[in-house]
């Protein structure tokens, strides 16, 4: 397994499609290759970004079993495993966990059914005591409908199989996280406006989906601060934050979608119900990332922005 302790910036990586609206490995290892070369250490595949809510099973299998193959053991990868069915996902939990090279499970806070804090503990507990992958926790309020408190965190922490969590949540939570979670347990945001923050606090990272385009930037931020460069490294966080909120005007994916497929990755379109952007959108984007006029509509913008 690769662990993530080493890991700091993870791409929430996006589903390809092609023209058939089929699952897309060329485009999917192009743009995993390009990502590493660009400073990412990590890997969410089958998360929200990569649509995984419109993925069949048989789809998520065969996914992951590719992407397992294209990282080939040299970054961590975490893999979408996650529902609001307990036993379902101890059941598909354990099918991703015979696939190679997928080192970790994302379970998700169970939407929609809205427990309570103790049957968030019962669920994910039950997961990690019946499955034979480490699990991360995804505790996503804005998507699932109720929000896991940092206490509870820390309490699913020291259960053995439970390596880390995906918090997106308030920083003061995530302070509280990080000072009473058990030892060696990642802590991640999954806010990108709050990547650098979070490492100063003591966070592994964030797993981010702005590093689809500005994955160069981040890593740079990183190791400004690292060499103590706590000046550039905030400057750098600063001129990220409105082109990372930039990315979330419309439904994610379509707007990384469609700046990818400007930059030549062939990543395709939305799946139904996410729309991919249309002419005044694109427009809109391209104003709020200072893209040249119709730029989202070519296949020529470059890799940096």
């Amino acid at each position: 397994m690769t662990s993530l302790q080493n890991a700091d910036l993870l791409t929430a990586i996006v589903t390809p499609f092609n023209d058939q609206n089929e699952l897309d490995f060329t485009s999917l290892e192009k743009l995993t290759n390009h990502l590493i070369a660009q400073g990412s250490n990590g890997f969410v595949i089958g998360g929200t970004t990569g649509e995984t809510p419109t993925l069949s099973h048989d789809e998520k299998l065969d996914l992951y079993r590719h992407f397992g193959q294209i990282i080939d053991g040299r970054f961590p990868v975490i893999a979408g495993t996650g529902s609001n069915n307990t036993q379902e996902t101890i059941d598909f939990t354990n099918e991703v966990a015979q696939i190679d090279g997928i080192d970790y499970a994302l379970v998700v806070v169970p939407p929609y059914n809205k427990p309570n804090q103790r049957g968030m503990i019962a669920h994910f507990t039950a997961v990690a005591d019946q499955v034979n992958i480490p699990i991360i926790i995804y505790n996503i309020p804005g998507r699932t409908g109720v929000k896991m408190d940092a206490a509870t965190v820390v309490e699913l922490s020291h259960n053995p199989n439970i390596a880390g969590v995906k918090q997106c949540a308030s920083l003061e939570e995530m302070e509280y996280i990080i000072e009473h979670a058990a030892d060696n347990f990642a802590i991640f945001s999954g806010e990108d406006a709050q990547a650098l923050t979070a490492r100063v606090l003591g966070a592994n990272g964030v797993i981010s989906v702005a590093s689809h385009c500005y994955a160069q930037e981040m890593r740079q931020m990183y190791d400004q601060l690292y060499s103590g460069n706590y000046q550039k490294a905030a400057q750098l966080q600063r001129l990220l934050t409105p082109k990372m909120a930039a990315l979330f005007m419309y439904p994610s994916p379509s707007p990384v979608k469609a700046v990818l497929n400007a930059q030549g990755y062939a990543v395709g379109g939305c799946r139904l119900p996410i729309l991919s952007l249309n002419d005044e959108e694109k427009g809109a984007l391209e104003a709020a990332l200072e893209l040249p006029t119709g730029s989202l509509n070519a296949q020529d913008l470059p890799d940096n922005l």
